[in-house]
């Protein structure tokens, strides 16, 4: 086993850093509170909006690769545990290892970021202290919990790497303890405790975020080693705790609660925390998170292949690169819902900032941020094609490239189309006055722009379902498997029934009033119900085929019910309700990523044991690949990286001339809405500061990696073949 010591000493002068930064924030904030109301200041004459910009930029940066990275390097670390796997283990430490640098690097920018804030916003802050000064005082205590548990979770990597089984007794308190917590989780779900007013996304949040892992995580105690798993856990318990804490004060800035217009809190620090945007911006931000850490790894994986100068250590970062790839698909996948779930209640909280998201100011800067997400699964998806070099017998599936290219290039083109196109006087005129062009105006409504995004995840999903078939000869038949899948494909089916079924009942009684249409509006309710009904059938047919040995019938049936039923039945039918019934049109979006969700849910499932220790045509040969492939995961980076300061851009210049929306208005000279030049400007230097101290990272991270034997030659690669099949499934 190799030593995770070396980095010991920088990790003592790295907290002398972060305590001496935040006692120097501390002293020097203090006399903001006893500044004037509405009194703005300056530092070196520099714009105080553009630093706070800055600022915050860098800190979320890096603070979403130091909250992203330990969410999948704990899973790793379970699978190798689980599996006896050295392999794994190692990857889990060099995942962690480059948490260490960004760690006091987003400590350092926080607490530039708080001294900036209160003492260029001594106004603003000392409001946002008197309403959540309960809320800060704990943020600060998780933060040092967080700082406790990472560092034990890092440097107590071999301290708690044996398979000495713990005491019995032990084990059973922890056993009970998870259970409580398991049944804790469950009542808080379904209402049984927790404030009464408690939003259900956010009980949901918490039981799955919070109580799901903790209660797991006791659960699987049985070794020291299983130990080591749990602080990991807890360290991501800490670190989505202080993620949406912070998510709750930056939505209570978009939708203040709790509060009445003149700003006075009139209702409970909890309504003022729990706002409208609270926990769509946690959700949101979560799965960016994840997406942002596992691209961010990749680029090392990236940069280390690069470099390596033997086939070891070129299997071993491509294996990396691909797991980081593979991470990252899991999360953009459901993120363009996360968003489009967010804008919703954005523009249910206030019509004014709704239309000017979607129709304003802000109309073309969402062209931008479709561009790059188009891109992210475009780059993605070549990313993937390009690893099936390294396996053995996929070229049988190199046609189906061109199609799935296809599909995505014509998607990403409908949802690169504005809706109003900026003319001027003469062109509006040889347009016959309007500047919406006569036919592809259409393309530019969300109706379309739903269809295609379920088209571009579809294609996803596909190519990597050949990435994954690629060197397996036939499937395997289902029946002869025993008892597993016979539980775990109807399970599944049972997961994905509740998901649309619920939603089909919910649409089916929903009363029009409720979304104030008139009565005879109620058909487009049915309607939508009915199709989300024949998808639940769809379900049971496809669970019956799949355990009758019609495995791959099952998963094409069920993939072609899908496409058709949320691109093209429902991407006309949008418009359909748009025209006679447009508040419905956010339901249709919802229908739309229930069905989508259930079909990866299912399919993957009866998947996984089609292929069942399928005979295959070769080994994965690890570390074949192109290095243009490498530069497609660091493009990658760059991509996801200016997509996330640009939803940052978004987000707060929705608020105007606001601080706090509705509640204290922006009076300094520069509260106004910054042009797409400024923003350009303002993203690209964040992008550039980011990028150039991820190279430091990576130079640092290197240096706590060592080398050591994973295997000589096909060994190494036959051991990651075997645990990538495991994982992937």
């Amino acid at each position: 086993m190799w030593s995770h010591t070396s980095g010991y000493c920088r990790s003592r002068k790295m907290k002398k850093i972060l305590y001496l930064i935040s006692l120097v924030a501390l002293i020097v904030a203090l006399p903001a509170y006893g500044a004037e109301a509405n009194e703005y200041r300056q530092v070196l004459g520099l714009d105080s909006r553009k630093v706070i910009w800055f600022l915050a930029q860098m800190h979320l940066f890096f603070g979403a690769f130091v909250l992203g990275v330990p969410l999948f390097a704990v899973i790793i670390e379970v699978v190798g545990w689980r599996n006896k796997d050295v392999k794994f283990d190692r990857l889990a430490y060099e995942f962690t290892s480059l948490l260490s640098v960004a760690y006091a690097t987003t400590a350092a920018f926080g607490g530039l970021l708080t001294f900036a804030l209160f003492t260029l916003y001594p106004t603003f802050m000392g409001y946002m202290a008197g309403i959540f000064k309960d809320v800060m005082f704990i943020y600060a205590l998780l933060f040092f919990a967080e700082t406790f548990a990472l560092y034990l979770y890092y440097y107590g990597w071999d301290w708690l790497n044996s398979t000495r089984v713990l005491d019995n007794k032990v084990v059973f308190a922890c056993r009970v303890l998870g259970i409580l917590i398991l049944i804790a989780g469950a009542a808080l779900f379904f209402g049984a405790f927790g404030p009464e007013e408690m939003r259900g996304d956010t009980r949901a949040f918490m039981v799955f975020l919070y109580f799901l892992p903790a209660g797991v995580g006791l659960l699987i105690i049985k070794d020291v080693k299983s130990t080591h798993i749990l602080i990991g856990i807890i360290l991501n318990i800490v670190g989505t705790g202080i993620m949406m804490m912070a998510n709750s004060m930056a939505g209570f800035m978009m939708s203040p609660a709790g509060v009445d217009e003149k700003g006075i809190l009139d209702g409970t620090v909890w309504e003022a925390f729990e706002n409208v945007l609270a926990t769509p911006i946690a959700i949101h931000r979560m799965l960016g998170n994840l997406a942002f850490g596992g691209l961010v790894a990749g680029s090392y994986a990236a940069v280390k292949f690069i470099g390596a100068q033997n086939r070891t250590d070129k299997a071993h970062y491509d294996w990396m690169g691909y797991i980081s790839n593979f991470v990252a698909i899991g999360a953009l996948i459901p993120l363009p819902f996360a968003g489009y779930y967010l804008g919703r209640e954005v523009y249910s909280n206030s019509a004014v900032m709704g239309n000017n998201m979607m129709g304003g100011d802000f109309s073309w800067t969402f062209i931008i941020q479709a561009m790059l997400v188009g891109s992210l699964f475009l780059i993605s998806n070549y990313y993937l094609w390009s690893g099936m070099t390294r396996i053995p017998g996929s070229e049988r599936y190199y046609k189906y490239i061109k199609y799935i290219l296809g599909a995505i290039i014509v998607s990403l083109a409908v949802w690169l189309t504005p809706h109003n196109l900026p003319l001027s006087g003469t062109e509006v005129g040889e347009m016959g006055g309007s500047q919406y062009h006569p036919t592809l105006k259409f393309l530019g409504l969300m109706p379309a722009k739903n269809a295609v995004i379920n088209l571009i995840i579809i294609s996803t999903f596909f190519s990597f379902l050949l990435y994954r078939r690629g060197n397996k000869k036939g499937t395997v038949s289902i029946s002869a498997q025993g008892t597993l899948p016979k539980i775990v494909i109807p399970l599944a089916g049972l997961v994905c029934i509740l998901m649309v079924g619920q939603y089909g009942l919910n649409l089916y009684g929903m009363d029009p009033a409720e979304l104030d249409l008139p009565a005879d509006r109620e058909q487009y309710f049915k309607t939508l119900a009915y199709l989300l009904f024949f998808e639940c059938a769809a379900v049971i047919v496809c669970v019956v085929l799949a355990l009758k040995d019609r495995g791959l019938l099952a998963e094409n049936l069920y993939l072609a019910i899908t496409a058709f039923n949320v691109t093209i039945f429902l991407g006309v039918y949008g418009f359909v309700v748009m025209e006679q019934a447009s508040p419905f049109l956010r339901n249709v979006a919802v229908s739309q990523f229930l069905q989508l969700i259930s079909s990866l849910i299912l399919v993957t499932t009866i998947d996984m044991f089609l292929y069942r220790n399928a005979e295959t045509v070769g080994e994965l040969q690890w570390g074949k690949m192109t290095v243009r492939s490498q530069y497609a995961l660091l493009l990658l980076t760059f991509v996801i990286t200016m997509n996330m300061g640009l939803m940052g851009f978004i987000r707060s210049g929705l608020r105007g001339d606001w601080h706090i929306y509705g509640v204290m208005r922006d009076t300094s000279m520069w509260s106004y809405t910054p042009s797409n030049f400024t923003m350009t400007q303002m993203v690209s230097l964040s992008v550039l500061v980011f990028m150039l101290g991820m190279a430091f990272m990576f130079w640092l991270g290197s240096l706590a990696s060592k080398k050591h034997d994973v295997g000589a030659g096909d060994g190494a690669g036959d051991n990651v073949s075997r645990t990538d099949g495991e994982i992937a499934g």
